[in-house]
C-alpha cells in the first residue's frame, strides 16, 4: 500500500517513517511539508493513503483536501487533540494523537487493510468506489460517490445528494461529468447527473422524455434528447 507523510516537521516525519518500518505492507513513496507540495505529490503518485498533519504553515490539513481532485484514505496525525472530534466529522479513516503510539499505529494499519480490500479505483474516471471531499460552509464529508445518487446544477453550484444531505460545492457540472464514469453517472439533463446504481422507477414524460425515480425519493426528468440513449443504457 502506497503512503505519503504530510507533516511540516522533519522529526515528526522521520518518527512515523520509523514506526513504520514494522509495517512492510506500507510503502513510503514521498513526503510534503505543506498542503500545496502535498496536492501535487498526491496527484503524481495516486498515494491509497496519506497520513495528514492538520495544523501546518499556510493551508491546514482540512483546507489540503478541499484542493483535490480524488481522496485518498486518511489518517490524521496532530499534537492538538481538540481537533480529533472534527476530524472524525470528516470521516477520516483514524486519528492520530502525537507522539504516536505504536500499538495506536498498528490499529490503524489494521484499518487500511480492511478498507482497503473493500476495493479502490485509480482509473483516469472517478469510479464508484472513489471517494470525494465535500464541503459546504463548516461542514465536511467524505463520501463513496456510489453513496452518490445524485448531482443537481445551481449557478456556478452543484447540490451534491447523498444520505440526507444535500451540500453545495463550486464546481461546474460540465466539469464534474467530464470526471465520473459513464458506466455508473448519466447526465439526464443539462441540470442533473444521476446514480445509475440509484434508480428506482422509470415512466414515459412529456414530448418523449423520461421521469426517473431515484430510491431517495428524487424525481428527475431526462430531456429527449438524452432518454434515447438513456433507454440503451437500462436497456428499456
Amino acid at each position: 500500500m502506497k503512503a505519503i507523510i504530510i507533516d511540516d516537521e522533519r522529526l515528526a516525519r522521520k518518527e512515523l517513517t520509523l514506526l513504520l518500518e514494522n509495517h512492510p505492507e506500507i510503502e513510503i513513496i514521498d513526503e510534503a511539508v505543506d498542503a500545496d507540495e502535498a496536492v501535487k505529490k498526491i496527484e503524481n503518485h495516486n498515494p491509497d493513503i496519506i497520513f495528514l498533519d492538520i495544523q501546518m504553515p499556510g493551508k491546514t490539513g482540512f483546507e489540503l483536501l478541499e484542493s483535490l481532485k480524488r481522496v485518498p484514505q486518511v489518517i490524521f496525525t496532530t499534537a492538538y487533540d481538540e481537533f480529533a472530534l472534527k476530524a472524525f466529522d470528516y470521516n477520516a479513516l483514524d486519528y492520530l494523537l502525537k507522539p504516536i503510539r505504536a500499538d495506536r499505529l498498528s490499529e490503524s494499519i489494521n484499518k487500511i487493510k480492511s478498507k482497503l480490500s473493500e476495493g479502490s479505483s485509480y482509473d483516469r474516471k472517478l469510479s464508484p468506489k472513489d471517494q470525494v471531499f465535500v464541503k459546504d460552509g463548516d461542514k465536511c464529508w467524505f463520501v463513496k460517490l456510489e453513496d452518490i445518487r445524485l448531482f443537481e446544477s445551481d449557478g456556478n453550484y452543484i447540490k451534491v445528494y447523498f444520505d440526507k444531505f444535500n451540500p453545495m460545492i463550486h464546481k461546474s457540472l460540465n466539469a464534474l461529468d467530464d470526471k465520473l464514469d459513464n458506466r455508473s453517472f448519466f447526465r439526464v439533463s443539462r441540470k442533473h447527473i444521476i446514480n445509475l446504481g440509484w434508480v428506482e422507477s422509470i415512466d414515459t414524460w412529456f414530448n418523449g422524455g423520461l421521469l426517473v425515480k431515484l430510491r431517495g425519493g428524487e424525481k428527475i426528468e431526462v430531456s429527449r434528447r438524452q432518454s434515447v440513449r438513456f433507454r440503451e443504457m437500462m436497456s428499456l
